[in-house]
């Protein structure tokens, strides 16, 4: 692979992972990847619905990927074309540090970005939190939670935060409201994505539970909003 090789994101995290640490490497990205705002790269369709054609017309030499965030189709269909294709796999804040790491190897980053050195000691740095019992909702029509095994859930669970379906056989079951109503939190965790969950928008329909609305980027991205994340989660938390 060229040293300075030519980047393709298909994650907004690793997007903004790159753009953050790599300036220039970065020739295409979805229209989801957000951040850093500005990002004057190729727009090459969604996380699940890439532009194969388009994204092998800027002759990258790496794709940027994710198992869950991606369809292995199309991930498929890009290796056929050629560029080398990387796929991570994040589900816990550990995992998250250690493709951080291959990413940017990969990349040919050879010194080890600051962000990442104060995302660690953020988290490492963590004290007790008042123990509370939630759920997570991630979208409504119909209503879908956090399950089990999930990078969000473990980040609340760092926080004193319990996800009520932390055990259930799925990673993001469909629950019925009632059922959700009647789960015995005490909290219930509204982020703004994939639902755009607001104040007006999710509380309403858990009268008598407490309700915070959190940043979804600082919920269930890995980069570098990782370093600000305890901090703006614990505030929205509270």
């Amino acid at each position: 692979m060229a040293e300075r090789p030519r980047v393709v994101s298909l994650v907004p995290s690793l997007t903004e992972t790159v753009a953050a640490t790599a300036p220039g490497l970065l020739v295409g990205a979805t229209d989801w990847c957000t951040h850093p705002s500005g990002l004057d790269v190729a727009r090459i369709g969604g996380t699940k619905n890439p532009d194969v054609d388009a994204i092998t017309a800027l002759r990258p030499d790496l794709v940027l990927a994710n198992e869950e965030e991606n369809r292995a189709p199309d991930l498929a269909a890009l290796r056929a074309a050629g560029p080398e294709v990387l796929v991570t796999e994040v589900r816990t804040l550990e995992q998250a540090f250690a493709e951080l790491d291959r990413v940017l190897r990969a990349c040919g980053v050879r010194t080890r970005p600051r962000w990442l050195d104060e995302a660690e000691a953020a988290w490492a740095g963590l004290t007790p939190h008042p123990y509370r019992r939630a759920v997570v909702p991630i979208w409504r029509r119909p209503w879908m939670v956090l399950g089990r095994d999930t990078f969000a859930g473990d980040l609340l669970a760092r926080l004193g935060v319990a996800n009520v379906y932390a055990d259930h056989a799925e990673r993001y079951p469909r629950v019925p409201l009632d059922e959700l109503r009647a789960s015995g939190a005490d909290l219930v965790v509204l982020p703004d994505e994939p639902y755009r969950f607001t104040a007006d928008d999710g509380p309403e329909a858990f009268e008598g539970i407490p309700a915070a609305l959190v940043d979804g980027r600082h919920l269930t991205w890995y980069g570098p909003s990782l370093a600000t994340a305890p901090a703006a989660l614990r505030a929205a938390l509270r």
